[in-house]
């Protein structure tokens, strides 16, 4: 075999290869969610999107906190899930179109 068809082997792998890597990193990002949990934090509540440890936001009462991930959770068109202080789901709003 001459150098020429090894090299041209070799480009048409590279390529293959980062062809893979770009369709699974679109995947990946495309398999997120908006979804919104409302969860006990601290001495309150918080609103952490799904699949983040990082808190979107604070609140004191559970109330505003749900206010809060209404609000995004309808902008993305994406679920709302209400935990309880034990951290159990009580209940689910779908704003998914």
């Amino acid at each position: 075999m001459s150098s020429g068809n090894t090299s041209r082997s070799w480009i048409d792998i590279l390529t293959e290869l980062v062809e893979v890597f770009f369709k699974s990193v679109r995947k990946e990002k495309q398999g997120r969610t908006w979804h919104q949990h409302v969860v006990p934090h601290e001495e309150g509540w918080a609103v952490r999107r799904e699949g983040n440890t990082r808190i979107t936001s604070r609140h004191r009462r559970q109330d505003t906190a749900i206010r809060k991930a209404r609000q995004i959770a309808r902008r993305h068109k994406a679920d709302v899930i209400i935990h309880r202080a034990d951290g159990t789901i009580r209940d689910r709003i779908s704003f998914e179109a």
